[in-house]
């Protein structure tokens, strides 16, 4: 990957007295899936309208392949983008629209029929060729909106919320498409969505917006284990995030001087009273056991979520649902094992 393919420096926009991006630097790597996540409202989409210039800047570049592409106007930019909505051409064929662009870059017939037929087949669509969009599930109509953004051969590919409209179940099979898609044609992408998982299952790296500006980037492992901020720490997960006197009565002293912590549900240890002297011995070792008492329970498929109260301190606590969890009536009186390595001292917010 190149070190610098596509880069944004200094990108603002405002809708009247509103900031939406404030000051947005970001540099993107050939061939890199690059993910936009955060909450609505947070700047995403208007960023990647900017990028595609469908949406004017108030200030800053874009550099694609350092070239400044700021003021062209979207058909020169060379970039493709995949809609929420699709925004299929209702009278044409899915054949059609897969080759619609390609016919207005003066492409000769024979390389338009064969660029489209091997698209066709890698959506897996050969079937619906010469079917209409109103005749298509969503997830097939996305699909068509997916080769025919690709079939011009962009240099950059931008999706905005592509997969947002569509049940869980098609959700996370055309999400893992898109990433082979992407794979296979070494395609530079930047996907915007708000969804957690599906940033954590698509990208090579997460960009978390919030009011306009990038507060934390890096790899999906590195972002859900480091969090650095109370936000991105509550955004990327169930996080238990806690105030210095919280992590106090939960740790004790010489727990460090940050304001607030971040304690991942999964790193504590949720223990029946009834377990032997030896078993708690093995499972203690470096760590803090202290009593709770459970408030609620909810199965969420594999995994089971525990609400546990605590020394005045409310704990959310995830167990894998593998048949050995612990079974246990609400209101009943359990034991914690804390992990004084995994709680993380969290920065101020804009530090």
């Amino acid at each position: 990957m190149n070190a610098s393919y596509l880069e944004l420096q200094g990108i603002r926009k405002t809708f009247g007295d509103t900031i939406v991006l404030n000051d947005v630097d970001l540099t993107i790597r050939e061939g890199e899936l690059l993910t936009l996540l955060g909450p609505s409202g947070c700047g995403k989409s208007t960023l990647l309208r900017c990028i595609a210039g469908l949406t004017e800047l108030d200030g800053g570049r874009i550099l694609l392949g350092q070239k400044d592409i700021a003021n062209l106007p979207p058909r020169n930019r060379e970039i493709g983008m995949v809609f929420q909505s699709y925004a299929l051409f209702p009278n044409l064929t899915v054949f059609e629209n897969i080759e619609y662009g390609l016919k207005m870059r003066g492409v000769a017939k024979k390389e338009r029929i064969s660029r489209c037929e091997e698209l066709i087949a890698l959506v897996d669509l050969g079937d619906k060729r010469d079917a209409y969009p109103q005749n298509l599930s969503g997830g097939q109509q996305q699909r068509v909106a997916l080769a025919r953004s690709i079939a011009v051969k962009p240099k950059v590919l931008l999706l905005d919320e592509p997969l947002s409209a569509l049940d869980a179940k098609i959700r996370k099979n055309l999400r893992s498409e898109i990433r082979e898609i992407q794979k296979r044609f070494k395609m530079t992408t930047v996907f915007v969505t708000h969804d957690q998982e599906e940033a954590l299952t698509l990208s090579d790296r997460i960009c978390i917006m919030n009011n306009g500006q990038i507060v934390q980037d890096g790899t999906p492992e590195s972002l859900y284990s480091t969090p650095r901020t109370e936000f991105v720490a509550r955004f990327m997960g169930s996080y238990n995030v806690l105030s210095h006197m919280e992590a106090t009565r939960l740790f004790g002293e010489g727990i460090g001087s940050a304001a607030s912590f971040a304690l991942r549900p999964e790193s504590v240890r949720l223990l029946s009273v009834n377990k032997s002297t030896n078993e708690y011995d093995e499972i203690a070792a470096g760590k803090r056991i202290i009593e709770g008492t459970i408030d609620s329970v909810h199965v969420l498929g594999n995994v089971i979520r525990y609400v546990v109260e605590t020394t005045g301190v409310r704990l959310t606590i995830d167990i894998l649902n593998d048949g050995r969890s612990l079974r246990t009536d609400e209101q009943r009186v359990v034991r914690l094992a804390l992990d004084p390595s995994q709680l993380l001292q969290l920065e101020k917010e804009g530090a």
